[in-house]
């Protein structure tokens, strides 16, 4: 906005006399803040202002109503003002995950008197052009985006038809790919499961496995996983990931998850389990508890939970990995609307930015441990 003051400054010492109405066009700003801005020059005695036009300090009040002809704007005079600023948002959906991520960007977009606006892409990788275009076609002013990459890492030549400043939000572009110039904002998912490990560890577990289902999440969970457990000693992972199936499979899939660890813990070949998510740990620990030869959590398995938006709802409240998902999107939303004021002012955008948010771990009973006082599910 001091940039826009300026330049009305600017125009009207030039000119002698413009129209409010000729400044907004000129601008390309609403004349309803065009009269805003000339209101607020004039109180500081910068400019004076008369009906429907501004003038210059000392020269004449303009007669009749003459219309001075200025020149085009320049891109960079055309600066989106906060409340004009829309961000397009583009995510697989917006329940589970994704819900506070979206709730983050919205607040920050939001504060700044901007609008967000939703598209979503059902993981399909067709969809995310689709919603791309669409977003481009409405006139956003920038986009965040999380594309439905299998891995959570990928790219393609797309990025150049994206003609607006964007972010990357729990998406890696990969190396070498257009998407890796990209500003990206995401949870350090690796560092999240060495926390996890690090604290079965500590309470004196080594065999540790973890369950997870298919997912981009799963394949930096398990990358920090297995580094971990070598930090510690443990040169491999003592069974091999135990696969969660999702959709129709999903119940059967959790039956013969809590069967495979019943079997592990019998043997003496697993004593604690990382489980993705926080909802399959819950239906997990229901299916050890059916087993006929059931097992007991904690006294048989330690269990921590990677995600944490219903896993101090358990009956055993769950010790668990928090992702920072609200702030993933309220430093993706305030990093974009840096761009979006940087391009509009012609500025250069410096050094493209590459942010990992930390998790946090939670503790709670389902390792058999008590939280010392004043860290039990801290914030």
């Amino acid at each position: 906005m001091d940039e826009r003051h300026e330049r009305i400054v600017e125009l009207v010492r030039e000119y002698g006399s413009l129209r409010v109405a000729d400044l907004a066009d000129h601008l390309g700003i609403s004349a309803v803040t065009a009269r805003r801005d000339v209101e607020a020059l004039a109180s500081e005695g910068r400019l004076d202002r008369v009906r429907g036009a501004v003038h210059w300090p000392g020269t004449p009040a303009p007669q009749g109503r003459t219309r001075q002809t200025l020149p085009e704007a320049r891109p960079a005079e055309r600066t989106p003002e906060p409340q004009d600023v829309v961000i397009g948002m583009v995510v697989p959906q917006s329940r589970h995950y994704f819900g506070e991520i979206v709730r983050g960007a919205r607040e920050a977009v939001t504060a700044a008197g901007g609008r967000l606006v939703l598209g979503y892409s059902d993981y399909r990788l067709d969809q995310d052009a689709v919603q791309v275009r669409r977003m481009l076609e409405a006139g956003v002013h920038g986009l965040l985006l999380t594309p439905s990459w299998p891995s959570g890492t990928g790219g393609s030549e797309n990025e150049d038809d994206i003609a607006v400043p964007a972010v990357l939000l729990e998406r890696r572009g990969e190396v070498g790919t257009r998407a890796a110039g990209l500003d990206r904002v995401c949870t350090d998912h690796a560092g999240g499961a060495g926390l996890a490990v690090r604290h079965l560890v500590e309470l004196g577990h080594e065999k540790i496995a973890l369950v997870a289902g298919d997912s981009p999440t799963t394949v930096q969970l398990r990358a920090g996983y297995e580094a971990a457990l070598q930090v510690f000693g443990v040169t491999a992972p003592p069974v091999e990931p135990i696969v969660l199936e999702a959709g129709d499979r999903a119940a059967a899939g959790m039956d013969a998850a809590a069967e495979r660890l019943s079997v592990l813990v019998a043997k003496g070949e697993v004593t604690a389990a990382i489980v993705l998510s926080d909802t399959d740990a819950i239906l997990l620990l229901q299916s050890l508890r059916g087993l006929k030869e059931r097992i007991r959590v904690p006294e048989d398995l330690a269990l921590v939970a990677y995600d944490d938006d219903v896993a101090a709802l358990s009956d055993l409240p769950l010790t668990a990995v928090a992702p920072p998902k609200f702030e993933v999107g309220e430093t993706a939303a305030t990093l974009l609307l840096q761009r979006v004021r940087e391009r509009a002012a012609g500025a250069s955008p410096g050094a493209r930015r590459h942010l990992d948010l930390l998790p946090e771990l939670r503790v709670r009973a389902s390792c058999g441990e008590s939280a010392p006082d004043g860290l039990k599910e801290s914030r």
